[in-house]
């Protein structure tokens, strides 16, 4: 009988030994920086099983599901590994850490819409090694023709801006800027046109603006959604000349040969929604959407998620009060908040938009901000 029983203990471990290795036994598709891997090996986590099959991940970088997550069989598992990039926005140099693989996600990545930059290399390209340059969109005043035109431009230079808001110079047409001198925010540029000695005439025709509302934008949301271009009259005339000299000038024809592109701008006109007691859960879908609103898509979502789980778990009246941090962002004091509205105790949005506009000011994006946290526990 004694026999018998130790038999089925034998059994019955052995029964539980092999249970437990099929349970910890995984066959999972990694996905590495773009390359498709099977990997093989024991673990209940997404950690666990990377490690068995020797894919190393560090702080920065990007592992979906995440490390502590349980993984099943046949699972899917996408690794990015951090990299530093070294980008020059505007001839001002700067040094980025990012999970991209192409420069399109890593302009993405950095919180600049498609549309809004102009770049040294194609979107679709594989980062490379050397530095990305970035142009981004600015606003240009041009005094022209008794006119002034106030354009948006993505170019690098003085001259690529005038071509972008489509001023044609003539010859012997003077500016005010170097045409080769950078182009900035906000700069002025005076054109004296040169007399001419000709019969044929251009000049500068200006844009009008549109603006189109959106309800699923935040009020107080203003997008150039076209960029206005100015157009171009060609004017011939017939001189009168006596003795060698031009006494008279008469409008043969007068055309519009290019005419002026309306600039579009879509503007938000959603009220940001009311919300008391909001759950933690309503929270995060609230964020997602209005970090997608900006531009920042899965990837930089899935750096804002862990870095306010970790602030404040998503709760909109977390406060620390040693040090006086309060709502989701932790705004150090909370009152900060209230810069975007009354409303920043209980009001998700609220926070949401604060603490957004913070991480950009700060940060650029939010996977910079995590970035920071993780080396900094705060940031």
């Amino acid at each position: 009988m004694a026999r018998a029983v130790t038999q089925g203990l034998v059994l019955a471990l052995v029964a539980g030994a092999t249970s437990a290795f099929a349970v910890m036994h995984k066959e999972v598709t990694v996905d590495v920086d773009g390359s498709v891997v099977q990997v093989e090996g024991f673990g209940r986590t997404v950690g666990q099983v990377l490690g068995a099959g020797g894919i190393e991940v560090g702080e920065r970088d990007l592992v979906a599901p995440g490390l502590d997550q349980a993984v099943g069989k046949g699972e899917q598992i996408v690794v990015r590994h951090a990299r530093q990039l070294d980008v020059e926005v505007d001839g001002a140099p700067r040094t980025v850490w990012t999970t991209a693989l192409t420069v399109g996600e890593a302009v993405d990545g950095m919180g600049l819409r498609d549309g809004e930059v102009r770049l040294s290399a194609s979107r679709s390209a594989a980062l490379g090694r050397g530095t990305l340059h970035v142009s981004t969109l600015k606003e240009i005043h041009l005094v022209v023709d008794g006119q002034v035109i106030d354009g948006v431009s993505t170019g690098a230079t003085v001259r690529d801006a005038l071509r972008d808001i489509g001023l044609v110079l003539n010859e012997g047409d003077q500016v005010s800027v170097p045409l080769d001198a950078a182009a900035v925010d906000g700069l002025a540029v005076l054109v004296t046109r040169g007399q001419s000695s000709g019969e044929v005439v251009t000049e500068a025709l200006p844009f009008d603006e549109e603006e189109v509302e959106d309800d699923s934008l935040p009020k107080g949301t203003r997008i150039i959604t076209q960029p206005g271009k100015a157009g171009v009259r060609t004017t011939t005339y017939e001189l009168e000349v006596v003795g060698g000299a031009v006494v008279g000038r008469t409008v043969v024809t007068s055309v519009i040969t290019t005419p002026p592109v309306t600039q579009v701008v879509t503007v938000g006109t959603a009220e940001l929604p009311t919300a008391v007691n909001v759950s933690p859960g309503t929270a995060q879908a609230l964020g997602k959407q209005m970090a997608a609103a900006r531009g920042w898509g899965d990837d930089q979502f899935a750096c804002l998620l862990p870095l306010w789980t970790a602030e404040s778990g998503w709760r909109v009246n977390a406060e620390n009060r040693s040090s006086g941090a309060y709502g989701i962002p932790q705004a150090l004091p909370g009152t900060k908040m209230a810069s975007v509205a009354a409303d920043w105790r209980t009001n998700p949005a609220t926070q949401i938009t604060w603490g957004l506009n913070y991480i950009k000011s700060r940060y650029s994006t939010p996977c910079g901000a995590w970035s920071h946290f993780q080396v900094k526990h705060w940031y």
